[in-house]
């Protein structure tokens, strides 16, 4: 009889404790002394039969809305995309999705393949020299970046955009506290970085100026006017970027950024309950060796066969924290995986077809919601999110839109209080012009 898991029989357990020396399973406590032992019956139910634990749990779970039953206008960092069925079927291969850290590459060449082909698609992305093979999420990604700024400088303050991700400025103010490094919050103008308070509060002793880009509101940053500034004085300039919405605007690469960071979620994984995710890390050629986590090269054997070997680090970096650049023991290979499978599938052109209709996309409902006497907050452009403003609480919009069959958009007045019923709206290619009119609709009449 197959299993999709290993049953456990008496006559197994049997076997396991004769195989050990011992009778019962308590004796494996007789060190444990008997009064600090728990001794009563635990609060959960009564086992249950598999038919009807199924059952339970499918019923459990219809109490979820998601994205395949409603209209989603809610992104924030996590969005509704076209994910290739291509993705489940390769990371559901159980040498991908049961894998460790590739140490020994003599029997992870797969992976290791996969994992350098994330890495030279993350770089054409991005425009920069080297990417590492994942982080656990965008925000952590930030937060490293920071850190290696102010190691790479020897300086002990970063600022930050208040356009950066709320979550992740949070990360980033965790890690900076345990490293006693100033965070800095850039204030905004009109949704976009204030270039004139940037200027006011860099000086000599910065660190990193990290912008988002496309940023929390949707807006485009300047980043030639951001790497500017901090170029001038020698600090590292740090962006995080919307991998898809590079296929549409031009990577931060080009105009000098030192790292880019970000999360690969838009490519192949799903939202899920927001998480989990797949941090990217890239950096110029000078910092390839101050990067966090692992990095795979390319070479060949000594039969000319090319190969695929963990590089540039040693194993030390990883398990013992003195010598680790930073002390992440672990990474996200098999989301790695899910975006370098989505990448591949959809192409160079697939890419920028996607991004171009989320742009196309998401200013089409701008429009029409503008048309439907919604007040558009922000006039910067944008990429595939803006803000919009409401005469009521945004708690009961989306109670009113979720009643339509829609999921709405993001309550920035729990992040933000100077934006009170404000609305952060996301539109992805997923949205047909049908359901973006009947959102411009639902909103219109609300606002009346």
């Amino acid at each position: 009889m197959k299993h999709r898991y290993l049953p456990m029989t008496e006559a197994d357990q049997k076997e396991m404790l004769s195989a050990i020396g011992i009778k019962a399973i308590d004796e494996l406590f007789e060190d444990i002394p008997e009064e600090v032992r728990f001794q009563g019956l635990y609060n959960i139910k009564k086992a249950k039969a598999e038919p009807a634990l199924k059952k339970e749990l499918s019923t459990l779970a219809a109490k979820n809305a998601h994205a395949k039953q409603y209209t989603s206008f809610l992104g924030a960092g996590v969005y509704d995309h076209y994910a290739p069925s291509i993705v489940d079927h390769v990371i559901s291969r159980s040498e991908f999705y049961t894998a460790y850290t590739p140490y020994q590459p003599e029997i992870s060449q797969g992976e290791l393949q996969a994992i350098f082909e994330f890495q030279t698609m993350i770089c054409e992305l991005t425009g920069m020299d080297v990417a590492n093979s994942s982080m656990y999420d965008g925000g952590t990604a930030l937060a490293e970046a920071a850190m290696l700024s102010a190691g790479q400088t020897k300086r002990k303050k970063v600022l930050v955009s208040e356009t950066v991700h709320p979550e992740s400025r949070d990360v980033l103010k965790t890690y900076a506290k345990g490293q006693n490094i100033e965070v800095v919050e850039i204030p905004h103008k009109d949704g976009v970085t204030d270039i004139d308070q940037l200027n006011a509060l860099v000086d000599d002793e910065t660190a990193a100026v990290i912008v988002q880009y496309p940023n929390f509101f949707g807006a485009i940053e300047s980043l030639p006017d951001v790497e500017k500034v901090a170029h001038q004085h020698k600090a590292l300039f740090v962006v995080s970027a919307n991998p898809l919405s590079l296929g549409a605007l031009t990577p931060p690469g080009k105009f000098g950024a030192d790292i880019v960071i970000g999360d690969a979620q838009p490519f192949g994984i799903p939202a899920s309950f927001g998480g989990p995710h797949c941090g990217y890390f890239a950096v110029t050629k000078k910092l390839m060796r101050k990067v966090p986590g692992r990095l795979v090269g390319q070479t060949h054997d000594d039969e000319g066969r090319r190969g695929f070997v963990l590089t540039l680090q040693a194993r030390e970096q990883h398990i013992r924290r003195d010598k680790a650049t930073s002390n992440i023991c672990s990474n996200q290979a098999l989301n790695a995986l899910a975006a370098s499978v989505a990448m591949t599938a959809l192409g160079k052109k697939g890419i920028k077809d996607i991004a171009l209709q989320n742009l196309q996309k998401a200013n089409f409902a701008k429009e029409t919601l503008r048309q439907h006497g919604v007040e558009i907050v922000f006039t910067a452009p944008i990429f595939n999110e803006f803000v919009v403003r409401l005469h009521q609480p945004i708690k009961e919009v989306n109670q009113r839109l979720f009643e339509k069959g829609i999921i709405g958009g993001y309550d920035l007045s729990l992040t933000y209080p100077g934006l009170k019923n404000c609305m952060l709206i996301a539109v992805t290619e997923l949205r047909t012009r049908e359901e973006i009119e009947l959102l411009a609709k639902e909103l219109g009449d609300i606002h009346e």
